[in-house]
């Protein structure tokens, strides 16, 4: 299929919201060739890399395909899914309820989401397990969000409803003492979305739209299905195969009862919109003030690749739902996504106010592009 590829490339200055106009730097050129050249190699049907710089979307580079039987090529108004870059949006909420009086971060989570007293937890008490261990990982719930099958083509793609998740609790072990360790959980960020729901008394969508999306002007910015509008713009997604065949994979898809884990669709300026903020845009402190966000960039546990919570990101921490790496000496904040034949990933360098935000909408050998990027970008932009 790598024969019916176009590529197309293009590096606009776009404004995000955020007073200085930046500018693409020294040897983004480098740069976005071996992004065009991995994309090529990977068998990437499209994909797109932006860089941020002080606030603004100084160069964005697009390549290849958004519909690969259609030819639709990729552009600046493409629509990928962010996968568990969503978790992102729901710590902050998380945050600014806590802001506002409303929570504690030291709250026992049963608290609020009681079902989570019929979990066997063979280290103490579930009260234990407070809303901080939820948001760093350190909870010590299982990973994946369905751990009993799933793959008939008629079934949901993650449980619909609440009432699944919490059918699910006696039959849900805590895997090591609440605090004591990292590992990556996607049931623990469904319950932080629950946690957002109880308290604000609106579904999650509704409470991030209104309290996250709208004041940062993320005016295209939707969880699960597209609406009609946009849905033209909305990215298909692919999986490579050993074999070398490229499948696509469901279009349009809904994230159920895990939306607060990784529901989130975009395209890549309004990402940018959400990077400006958490680098601290003085104009976006309604959404939440500056030193909250200095706290969950603030490491609580390491993070270590030990088969239950594996992440890439070299020497570092988990913060409150932000990785905190360092690579090449260099400190980043970061968060990956991957789910349906998408990835991406954005690394933030704090020193220069500088970051990039970069989608692959095919999964495959993807994840070893992803790293690859980040070195190349290290090496000949933050060093």
């Amino acid at each position: 299929m790598m024969t019916r590829m176009r590529v197309v490339v293009a590096v606009v200055a776009l404004w995000v919201g955020v007073s200085a106009q930046g500018t693409a730097p020294k040897g983004w050129d480098e740069v976005t060739a071996f992004f065009r050249d991995g994309v090529t190699q990977h068998g990437i049907q499209g994909a797109s890399l932006a860089w941020i710089d002080n606030g603004r979307l100084a160069a964005l580079e697009t390549v290849g395909l958004a519909d690969r039987d259609a030819g639709t090529p990729v552009t600046a108004d493409t629509i990928y899914h962010w996968a568990s870059i969503t978790k992102t949006f729901t710590a902050v909420a998380i945050m600014q309820l806590r802001d506002q009086g409303k929570l504690t971060l030291d709250d026992p989570a049963v608290d609020y989401v009681p079902e989570l007293a019929l979990a066997h937890n063979p280290h103490g008490s579930m009260r234990d397990i407070t809303i901080r261990h939820l948001l760093s990982h350190s909870a010590g719930f299982r990973g994946g969000t369905w751990p009993w099958g799933g793959n008939e083509p008629w079934h949901p793609f993650e449980p619909p409803g609440w009432e699944q998740v919490a059918a699910m609790m006696p039959y849900t072990q805590i895997l090591f003492p609440p605090g004591s360790r990292y590992s990556y959980s996607n049931p623990g960020i469904v319950f932080l979305g629950r946690i957002i729901e109880r308290i604000s008394g609106e579904p999650y969508e509704t409470y991030i739209d209104k309290q996250i999306l709208r004041p940062l002007g993320m005016r295209d910015a939707f969880f699960d299905r597209a609406p009609a509008h946009v849905r033209a713009h909305r990215s298909h997604s692919y999986y490579v195969r050993d074999t070398g065949a490229v499948d696509e994979a469901p279009f349009d898809f809904d994230s159920g009862i895990t939306v607060s884990n990784g529901g989130l669709n975009a395209p890549v300026g309004d990402m940018a919109k959400w990077i400006a903020f958490l680098m601290g845009a003085p104009a976006n402190d309604a959404v939440l003030a500056r030193a909250s966000l200095e706290e969950m960039f603030t490491p609580i546990v390491p993070v270590v690749n030990d088969g239950l919570g594996e992440q890439n990101v070299g020497e570092g921490g988990m913060g409150l739902s932000f990785f905190v790496e360092t690579h090449q000496g260099v400190r980043l904040v970061a968060h990956s996504g991957g789910q349906n034949g998408f990835i991406s990933h954005f690394f933030i360098h704090p020193a220069s106010k500088t970051a990039y935000i970069v989608a692959f909408n095919t999964d495959g050998t993807t994840r070893a592009l992803d790293a690859a990027l980040r070195d190349e970008i290290v090496t000949r932009l933050w060093r």
